[in-house]
């Protein structure tokens, strides 16, 4: 029995030299072709079906490592720990500036590789730490109600696409043989909600709205910027599974597009197809798995392509329709590096210190300030001068660090908040602060609980909590270290609390008392991924989340004076560490607080808007007008706006800075406050970016890259896909501000139109404008280009963005700007499919906005049908 063993082992081991020995996939001067096909070869059918899921083990003698193919980068690296947070997409998207975004995107592959390069040096290969990315989300915003609008580039296919294209561009990297990452634009093709039945409705839309509004971005994705891969959506278009359509996957995306990367499911939408919530198109797991293979989507991310085994067995689909996706699978990893040493991979060699680095710090402000859009300056309220002895800062986003990061984000090391932004810039004044009200009614702002309310005695002779630090990630045994910390508020992400400890492998016990100041009813809990807690051993709640460490709390009451057990434990952190302790205490009197500060004061600068809490892909909390991360109505809460209905009766000077993911119904705040920022979800560097532009340190040159409407009255069905009466170039009513719309503390002019070419015989059109900074003060311009139909027919856009540039013009500066045009802008769509351009006038606008008196205009002819890219008389 011994030497059968002996045998077994000696055979198995020669049979793994032979494979080293002989492996074209293990030759980095191979064609990539050749590697992918020679390692295939060697599979079984249970190992190829392994690597098809999220979650792809390990296959040891195939030297195939682990890995995970879960990563998320829409505004910096996500969900890993540290890393430079960027505005959220919509910030980016309202900078209009092309170049930007592709140094923003290369920031966050640098980082992404580093982090990358570190968890293979330690053994790590879980989830967000591999280096394919589900980012950017491309679809359009076309209604403000969606709670993940604040992910996209707005609501315009043109500036979608080119926002886009850029960031892949970025985020793939530019080196002839290998990836620096793999981009993966989402969520293919008709998708913006609602979320509550995103896993079984029907986005229906017509020829038109397909076609010129939902697929232009991931055409430019695929055909300009060569993504690598692409995520298909839970729903449906058109009666077509996203992820189940040959019509939608095969015939537009591969024939249509070209494109030749793989696909992806979203999370659980291969589940979808036959689950009693879902689509319920088929009955059982294997069929759904089939379907989706069958169909060309490559990764299921979930479980249910392990129904493949079975699906082959019976028949539902062939080995060598499974090989086809795997083909293009393990064609990705070869591209990324992942099967060649490190010396032949240039990307292996960034080192983790670029995370969140000066320089990426330098560029999140300069993101900011780019993105941040002035909607209105009444008698020229900003730039407020640094010499103002007393500013009061009130609202609930003054000083809080979740509308920095919006959602998807990672987490700095040194955010920036809007009142220490004001703070740092004006040193010598007063810069006071008050809450003044909630977000939202039973929305608390949770703050880390200080060192003056725990005790590690009951009688509260001792100050802070006993903390129980383990070499294990268990609690088990003997504790490695006991001491007193004064607060829970540590972010160590993937750092060791202490010396001796294993940063992979330690858990903490923290243990005490809290005491109450004030008699009421307290939030309370913790923030942490991996955490439970319990307070006079009721369970506040646990959390178990490789996704993020979110915030989990309950409403107790407490007694002034009275001191309350707390425990909380920490285990098998997985890289996650971030951890406090947090709590809301009781105050009834944030108005009057927020009134008597700002009577103190020389101007008041209000902080208000909405919160990842109150908009984003799942509800946290229930609070009235606000329905699974999405919207029933655009005003921001009642609360806020009547704390401002209030302030304003002091007749101070106000500043309103919004931050908001979409765009909001403010109508009472348009016409009582003199000056309004848009600020979005600015990132790490928010503060700094706002009290720049408050105080004059930089000239806002934003643009909206969504309309504000007056009323969620003035938009259809939020379920409608119809484009009839959304966004700018359907809407016909008058919206609260435009899209393309943003002030600056200078003034431009446009003159000297010119248009020269013609769309014959595959040519093009050049137009040329002049602008002049005709103020005392440099600053950006957008410069923007539309196109109109002038045919008069119906349903055709009110005009279409077809070209913009951002530029900076010294004060008394003249340059001219010039623009190219294809086909593209002049497109209509046939009934059989076909793109046509037809002959007629059309009219060329430029300005730095969307047509109005300040723009130049030029009719332009077209004498020839262009059909398809072919022109026929």
């Amino acid at each position: 029995m011994k030497l059968s063993c002996y045998l077994f082992l000696f055979l198995l081991l020669l049979s793994s030299k032979v494979i080293s020995q002989n492996s074209i996939y293990k030759d980095s001067d191979a064609p990539v072709e050749k590697r992918v096909q020679d390692l295939l070869s060697r599979m079984t059918l249970e190992e190829k079906v392994s690597q098809m899921m999220h979650q792809s083990p390990a296959i040891k003698r195939l030297d195939i490592p682990q890995y995970n193919w879960w990563n998320e980068c829409l505004h910096g690296v996500a969900r890993a720990g540290q890393a430079t947070v960027f505005p959220q997409a919509i910030g980016m998207a309202a900078t209009y500036d092309e170049n930007l975004i592709y140094r923003v995107a290369t920031a966050i592959s640098d980082e992404a590789r580093a982090k990358n390069n570190y968890y293979k040096s330690i053994g790590q290969r879980g989830y967000y730490q591999g280096l394919t990315y589900w980012s950017p989300n491309i679809n359009i915003f076309r209604d403000p109600r969606w709670g993940r609008g604040m992910e996209t580039y707005g609501e315009d296919p043109f500036l979608t696409g080119t926002i886009g294209v850029q960031f892949i561009k970025g985020l793939q990297g530019n080196n002839p043989n290998y990836f620096k990452l793999i981009a993966t634009p989402k969520h293919y093709v008709v998708h913006s909600g609602p979320e509550a039945n995103r896993h079984e409705f029907d986005a229906v839309a017509d020829l038109r709205d397909f076609y010129l509004t939902y697929l232009p971005a991931f055409e430019m994705a695929v055909k300009e910027a060569n993504a690598q891969s692409v995520m298909c959506a839970y729903n449906r278009t058109n009666g077509d599974l996203c992820c189940g359509s040959d019509q939608l996957l095969k015939n537009v995306l591969r024939l249509g597009f070209g494109f030749k990367g793989y696909i992806v499911s979203d999370c659980d939408a291969i589940e979808d197809f036959y689950s009693k919530s879902g689509h319920k198109v088929v009955d059982t797991e294997p069929k759904a798995a089939a379907l989706g293979v069958k169909s060309g989507t490559d990764l299921n991310c979930g479980r249910a392509y392990k129904g493949l085994l079975k699906a082959v067995k019976t028949g539902l689909i062939s080995e060598g329709e499974i090989d086809n996706s795997l083909t293009r699978l393990l064609k990705a990893r070869f591209q990324l590096g992942m099967f060649d040493d490190d010396s032949k991979v240039p990307y292996t060699s960034i080192p983790l210190s670029v995370v969140e680095s000066k320089e990426h710090i330098q560029l999140a402000l300069e993101t900011a300030r780019k993105s941040m859009v002035l909607l209105q300056n009444n008698n020229s309220l900003l730039p407020i001068k640094k010499s103002v002895k007393r500013v009061a800062v009130i609202g609930p986003n003054a000083d809080d660090i979740e509308p920095l990061y919006a959602n998807y984000n990672g987490f700095s090391k040194s955010p920036v908040t809007v009142l220490q932004g004001i703070k740092n810039k004006l040193p010598n004044a007063i810069v006071s602060y008050a809450k003044g009200c909630d977000l939202a009614p039973n929305l608390p702002s949770l703050v880390t609980i200080p060192s003056g309310a725990l005790y590690s005695d009951k009688n509260c002779m001792k100050s802070g909590l006993v903390g129980e630090y383990f070499a294990n990630d268990t609690l088990a045994g003997k504790a490695f270290l006991t001491r007193i910390d004064k607060q829970v508020d540590f972010n160590w992400w993937n750092d060791s609390p202490m010396q001796g400890l294993d940063a992979q492998n330690f858990s903490v016990r923290w243990s005490g008392y809290v005491k109450a100041p004030v008699t009421g009813d307290f939030y309370i809990g913790f923030q942490s991924a991996y955490m439970t807690m319990w307070v006079n051993d009721e369970l506040i709640g646990t959390n178990h989340n490789v996704h993020a460490p979110n915030k989990t709390y309950k409403k107790l009451h407490f007694e002034a004076g009275k001191s309350y057990k707390l425990r909380l434990e920490l285990k098998r952190h997985r890289g996650m560490a971030f951890e406090k302790l947090i709590w809301e205490v009781p105050n009834p009197n944030l108005k009057q607080q927020a009134i008597e500060l700002a009577s103190k004061s020389d101007v008041v600068v209000l902080c208000m808007g909405l919160s990842p809490l109150l908009e984003g892909e799942e509800m946290k909390v229930e609070v009235d007008g606000f329905f699974q991360g999405d919207r029933v109505s655009l005003d921001i809460p009642k609360v806020q706006t009547d704390l401002m209905k209030e302030l304003k009766k002091l007749g101070k000077p106000m500043v309103l800075v919004l931050m908001n993911g979409s765009a909001l119904s403010i109508n009472w705040e348009k016409e009582n406050i003199p000056a309004i920022l848009e600020a979005w979800y600015p990132g790490q560097q928010g503060g700094n970016a706002v009290a720049d532009i408050l105080f004059g340190d930089y000239n806002p040159g934003g643009r909206l890259p969504i309309t504000f409407y007056k009323s969620v009255k003035d938009l259809p069905d939020f379920q409608s896909y119809s484009m009839v009466e959304r966004t700018y170039r359907y809407f016909t009513k008058e919206p609260l501000w435009p899209f393309g719309f943003g002030l600056s503390y200078t003034q431009f002019e446009y003159s000297n139109l010119k248009t020269q070419g013609s769309l014959n015989n595959e040519g093009k059109i050049i137009a040329t404008v002049s602008v002049k900074n005709t103020g005392k003060t440099d600053g950006d311009e957008v410069v923007q280009l539309y196109v109109k139909n002038l045919s008069g027919e119906k349903n055709l856009p009110n005009h279409t963005l077809a070209g913009f540039k951002r530029i900076h013009l010294s004060a008394g500066e003249t340059r001219e700007i010039s623009f190219e045009l294809d086909h593209r802008p002049f497109e209509q769509i046939t009934d059989d499919v076909k793109r046509i351009v037809k002959v007629g006038d059309y009219e060329i606008f430029i300005g730095g906005s969307q047509p109005s008196k300040s723009s130049v205009s030029q009719k332009v002819g077209i004498p020839c049908a262009i059909v398809n890219g072919i022109y026929e008389r």
